[in-house]
């Protein structure tokens, strides 16, 4: 099928990539393959599959036929040779960077991501021996002082969490390519519909299928989507990927799977023996949900635009960070990166500082107070006392969630009845 619709547009691959009739019922959509492992043909076939001269179904936590379409489909809508299904987000990142790291090995992350990847990266991948150093991607001087010869990737978000900032794709994809090493970008909150990295020159998008590809707040996962286009030979830093594997014989995966040798590192030895699997009744969800991507988003986009001029204007509300509007110092950026819209995912700051943001957050009745975005309802948090209340105060303002942040994720309801919830929460504060 992937064959088939090279060549078609976004929303005919968003519906049918990867996919086809049940060879056995017929059944047009995708079923849940609620099983945990696969009969083999015969035993020259099993040792085939684990050899990885095969590539088949062997247990659910490497591969799974309901998993597999989503990988599939996944890696057309971003234009990549082959995708990994996760559990969550987090593990999306962990695996996108296992391959490349090891005890002692660095990487240089933007100090504008989601707190929790702030997190994860400053803190707990300390205990896998691996360090990060972040920098300011508005910067790109400041990136290439910070990315050298050692660097194991280049790491930012093309539309970030919480604060709406735009990554220069191109000008990142350059430094990385320069210094060789691969550019990983988070396009969770744009999704393949607004940006495609990939063109731009990254070589690992990653994903939370969480967010807007599902688009319905019922389940958890994460994906990472390899280009395709990256030499892991090219240098002696990616041991995993070139150098000979213990584990199957000796073989290299740049040598043996060319274009796929992430892909299949990831299934093959990622997967196997760190186990983060997507499980398959959340794969199914998600391919639901990605059947209707292009409108959701294009209603998304509409609604936020017209928030954010709103917003914009009230009196509570000191900023607004949103790349739509025509100040914000990122709309150049999203005009380039972003051209069929610019997200539903922004902040403001209100006037009242700390006190104001928790009392909007309850103050509204249709924006939901949770710790979650790209639903189809609307979603509303203060990420100082929430998202980010881990983070330094420092740390926090970098990211764009300092004490006065509210972060909105506008949903598809009618846009006047969000504006009017917000006027009457934003008047009910004190002055």
């Amino acid at each position: 099928m992937a064959e088939k619709l090279h060549g078609y547009g976004f929303e005919t691959r968003m519906l049918h990539a990867g996919a086809q009739p049940d060879p056995i019922t017929g059944a047009r959509q995708t079923p849940i393959y609620q099983s945990s492992a696969y009969v083999f043909h015969d035993a020259d076939h099993a040792a085939s599959l684990f050899n990885l001269q095969t590539f088949g179904f062997i247990y659910s936590r490497l591969t799974n036929p309901t998993v597999a379409v989503l990988e599939e489909r996944l890696a057309s809508l971003e234009g990549g040779r082959g995708a990994t299904c996760t559990a969550s987000g987090h593990a999306a990142q962990i695996l996108a960077l296992f391959p490349l790291m090891e005890p002692g090995a660095r990487f240089v992350a933007s100090n504008r991501l989601y707190g929790g990847s702030v997190t994860q990266f400053s803190k707990t991948f300390q205990k896998f021996g691996w360090g990060c150093d972040f920098v300011d991607i508005d910067d790109l001087d400041a990136v290439k002082r910070a990315v050298n010869g050692e660097t194991r990737a280049l790491f930012c978000e093309s539309l970030t969490n919480p604060a709406g900032i735009v990554a220069d794709l191109e000008g990142l994809a350059k430094i990385a390519a320069d210094a060789g090493c691969p550019l990983v970008v988070d396009n969770t909150i744009a999704t393949p519909f607004l940006c495609r990295p990939i063109e731009w020159g990254a070589t690992l998008v990653i994903h939370s299928t969480t967010k807007f590809l599902t688009g319905n707040g019922t389940v958890i996962g994460g994906a990472v989507v390899d280009s395709g286009g990256f030499d892991w030979s090219s240098s002696g830093r990616f041991k995993s990927l070139a150098a000979p594997e213990p584990a199957y014989h000796g073989l290299s995966f740049q040598e043996t799977f060319g274009d796929l040798a992430f892909t299949t590192y990831s299934h093959a030895v990622s997967l196997r023996d760190l186990g983060p699997t997507l499980a398959p009744q959340n794969a199914f969800l998600t391919l639901l949900g990605i059947e209707t991507l292009a409108l959701r988003m294009e209603r998304h986009c509409a609604n936020a635009q017209k928030v954010a001029a709103f917003l914009a204007a009230h009196p509570a509300v000191a900023w607004v960070s949103y790349p739509g509007l025509p100040g914000s110092r990122y709309h150049a950026l999203a005009q380039k990166y972003l051209p069929r819209g610019h997200g539903a995912l922004f902040t403001i700051g209100l006037k009242g500082g700390y006190a104001a943001g928790a009392g909007l957050v309850e103050k509204v009745n249709l924006f939901s107070h949770l710790a979650n975005i790209g639903d189809a309802k609307s979603l509303i948090l203060h990420p100082a006392s929430t998202t980010h209340r881990q983070l330094s105060e420092a740390q926090r303002s970098a990211a764009g969630a300092g004490d006065e942040v509210v972060r909105l994720s506008v949903g598809l309801e009618t846009v006047d009845d969000l504006i009017a919830d917000l006027k009457q929460a934003l008047d009910a504060l004190p002055a």
